[in-house]
């Protein structure tokens, strides 16, 4: 008996179970993905520690910066307050140079009338008040008389030619000087003693 001849798709099919070089494709699956080198990982970390030291630093100069502005901003407030406070004090210092010309004007004449001390008194009185208050804002008075002459508190209006003080003395005070928490308010207006100009024939004169 004779078989029948097989069709072309049987016989390639055969062929190929047949075909011990024929490569089968695999089955496609999960892809993993091949563990990256150690030193990749460590570029990272350094790349990273550098960054956060850089956000670091211009954090710290920013708070910095910020700390600088608050404190001049302080700085600046507490200067204009006491620019304020100087100027009306500057206001106030004539009130007590009218006092002390009124008190130097009363004398200690033991014969003045009741009237008058009653008024002498009250200008004492109102003096002291008002110097009183001035200290309690921190005004001070300079002591000139007798001290060395200093350009940085007092104004020289004139000098007196004497032998009883030393050369540079202030031997009177003619305005007093005061000062304001350290700082120079007034400066005093005062008389300076010097040496007397020898003579022609050598001596000094008195």
């Amino acid at each position: 008996m004779t078989s029948k001849p097989q069709n072309q798709s049987d016989q390639e099919i055969a062929g190929s179970e047949a075909d011990p070089t024929t490569v089968q494709e695999p089955v496609a699956g999960p892809t993993v993905a091949a563990p990256e080198p150690p030193i990749v990982h460590q570029a990272d970390l350094e790349a990273a520690k550098a960054e956060s030291e850089q956000w670091r630093d211009r954090f710290l100069r920013k708070a910095a910066e910020l700390e600088n502005f608050r404190k001049r901003t302080e700085r600046e407030r507490a200067e204009a307050a006491a620019n304020v406070t100087i100027g009306l004090l500057v206001e106030m210092l004539p009130v007590m140079d009218a006092c002390e010309r009124a008190l130097e004007s009363f004398g200690e004449d033991a014969s003045e009338q009741g009237k008058l001390k009653k008024y002498r008194e009250g200008v004492e009185l109102l003096y002291k008040q008002l110097g009183s208050t001035l200290n309690r804002l921190g005004v001070v008075a300079l002591e000139s008389k007798g001290q060395k002459f200093d350009p940085h508190l007092h104004d020289a209006l004139t000098h007196l030619e004497s032998q009883d003080y030393e050369d540079n003395t202030v031997v009177e005070e003619l305005r007093r000087g005061y000062l304001y928490k350290g700082r120079l308010l007034r400066p005093a207006q005062v008389v300076v003693a010097s040496r007397p100009k020898p003579k022609e024939d050598g001596t000094t004169q008195k």
